[in-house]
C-alpha cells in the first residue's frame, strides 16, 4: 500500500520573507509606474544655477585670495624673524665671549672672581637678580652681563614669536586649501549642468552672453562723469587694454583675473598700492553710498559679505572680471546687488 505523506510546510520565517519582499515589490513597481520622468533642465534654468555656483564658487576666491595674501605676509614675517634670531644669537655669542677674556684676564692677574666664575656655568638670570653678586663685579663685567640678559631676553620673545607664527601658518595653509577645495568643488557642479546643454543650447547661452556685453559697452560713456581723479582715470585705462581677458581664480594679471584681481592690478599700474581682496578694498578709500555720485574709476562694490567689485566705466556700467568661463568685460550695475562704491 502506497504510503501518503503531507507536504512539508515551509517555515513561518520563511513564508515572512517572501511575503516582506512580494510587498517591496509590488510597492517598487508602483512608484516607478508612478514616477514622473526625469524632466531635462532648460537653458534658463541651467544659466541660474550656474550662476549661482559661480556666485559661491567666487565667494569662496576672495576667501582663498585672503589666505593666499595671508600667507605670503607671515612667510615674509617669519623669515624676518628667523633672520633676527640668527643675528642675535651671533650676538649674543660675541657678549658671551667677551665676558670670558674678562674672566680669563682675571684668572691670569690672580685669579677668577667667583660671581663670573658662577656665570661662565649658569644662567645670567639667576645671578643678576642676586644683588649681592654685583658687587663683586666691575662696572664693565655689570654691562657686560646686563648686556647678555637683555639679549637673552630678546632672543627668547623673538623665538616665541616665530613659534606662534608657524602656527598661525600651518592655520592658515589648512583655510587655503579648504578655501581651494570649495572653488573648484563649485566649479565642478557647474561644468557638470553645463555639460547637460546641447551644443545648440551653449551656443545660444554664449551669444546671449556676447550681446548683454555688447550692449553694455554701447552704452558707456566715459565723458558722462568724469574721473575721480587722475590716477583713477589711469587705472581704468588700464583695466580696459586688458578687456577679454579671462577669468581665473586666484590670479591678478598680466594675462588674467579674477575681480579683485583686476582692480588691484588696475590701480598698480596707476602707481597706487591698493589691498588684494574685495573685502578689504571695500575699506580702501572713500564710501560713494550713491550711483549718481560715482565717477569713472571708482571701485564697485557688489553684495552684502563684498565679494565682488569692479571698476565704474560710466552710465551705470562696471568693468570687471566676472566669473569663470567669462572674460574681463563691461556691466549693467543693475545685474548684481550694489552696495556701494569706493574713491581711492
Amino acid at each position: 500500500m502506497a504510503s501518503h505523506r503531507r507536504p512539508k510546510q515551509p517555515s513561518r520565517a520563511r513564508v515572512t520573507v517572501l511575503t516582506t519582499a512580494a510587498a517591496a515589490a509590488v510597492v517598487l513597481s508602483a512608484n516607478a509606474a508612478n514616477a514622473a520622468p526625469s524632466e531635462k533642465l532648460s537653458k534658463g534654468e541651467v544659466k541660474a544655477k550656474v550662476d549661482k555656483l559661480y556666485e559661491e564658487a567666487e565667494q569662496a576666491t576672495e576667501k582663498l585670495d585672503g589666505a593666499k595674501e595671508k600667507q605670503q605676509k607671515l612667510q615674509k614675517e617669519i623669515s624676518t624673524i628667523q633672520d633676527n634670531v640668527a643675528r642675535g644669537q651671533e650676538d649674543l655669542n660675541k657678549l658671551r665671549d667677551s665676558l670670558g677674556s674678562m674672566a680669563t684676564a682675571q684668572y691670569r692677574s690672580g685669579g677668577i672672581d667667583p660671581s663670573v666664575q658662577l656665570f661662565l656655568s649658569s644662567d645670567p638670570d639667576d645671578y643678576l637678580d642676586k644683588a649681592s653678586t654685583l658687587d663683586q663685579l666691575s662696572s664693565q663685567q655689570v654691562e657686560a652681563l646686563k648686556k647678555i640678559q637683555d639679549k637673552q631676553r630678546e632672543l627668547a620673545q623673538e623665538r616665541a614669536e616665530a613659534t606662534d607664527k608657524l602656527k598661525d601658518l600651518s592655520a592658515t595653509r589648512t583655510e587655503l586649501a579648504k578655501q581651494k577645495n570649495a572653488v573648484q568643488s563649485k566649479l565642478a557642479d557647474a561644468q557638470k549642468l553645463l555639460n547637460t546643454l546641447t551644443a545648440k543650447e551653449k551656443a545660444a547661452l554664449d551669444a546671449e552672453q556676447a550681446q548683454a556685453a555688447s550692449r553694455a559697452s554701447s552704452r558707456v560713456d566715459l565723458g558722462s562723469t568724469g574721473s575721480a581723479s587722475s590716477r583713477a582715470a589711469a587705472a581704468f585705462a588700464a583695466a580696459q587694454s586688458v578687456i577679454g581677458s579671462p577669468y581665473v581664480y586666484g590670479a591678478s594679471g598680466p594675462s588674467s583675473f579674477d575681480c579683485s584681481g583686476l582692480t588691484s592690478w588696475a590701480y598698480a599700474q596707476a602707481g597706487v598700492t591698493i589691498p588684494r581682496t574685495s573685502e578689504a578694498q571695500a575699506n580702501a578709500g572713500t564710501r560713494i553710498y550713491s550711483q549718481s555720485d560715482l565717477k569713472v574709476g571708482d571701485l564697485v562694490i557688489f553684495y552684502g559679505d563684498y565679494h565682488h567689485v569692479g571698476l565704474y566705466a560710466g552710465n551705470g556700467q562696471v568693468l570687471h572680471a566676472p566669473h569663470t568661463g567669462a572674460v574681463v568685460r563691461y556691466e549693467s550695475i543693475s545685474n548684481m546687488t550694489f552696495e556701494f562704491g569706493v574713491r581711492i
